[in-house]
């Protein structure tokens, strides 16, 4: 499931469990590829949430994050960071990350 959300959405929700957070800016061709990669990728995990964040428009929630650049993929787990990866990212690099966090 991939869906987009801003700041006051991720403070509210439940951070148990595994989740990818993607920070993007509409204005990026690698976050443009990155999204169909994304979007196989939850074909291949229907379980695993994939939640994709406006760099331009969440500034509290980049800043807070640490992110820097776009895109930027923060693997989380139980609402702390296990892995990031920054910049367009290969699909297998990706899988990889998600089976492992999901093996945890």
């Amino acid at each position: 499931m991939i869906k987009e959300i801003n700041t006051e959405e991720y403070d509210a929700m439940d951070k148990s469990g595994v989740m990818l957070l993607e920070f993007y800016s509409k204005s990026c061709g690698p976050c443009k590829m990155l999204a169909f990669v994304l979007k196989a990728i939850d074909g291949m995990f229907p379980d695993f949430p994939i939640y994709t964040i406006d760099f331009d428009e969440n500034e509290e929630l980049k800043e807070r994050q640490g992110v820097k650049g776009f895109p930027t993929m923060l693997f989380m787990k139980d609402g702390e960071e296990a892995k990031r990866l920054e910049g367009l990212q290969q699909k297998p690099a990706i899988i990889k990350e998600v089976e492992a966090l999901m093996a945890v």
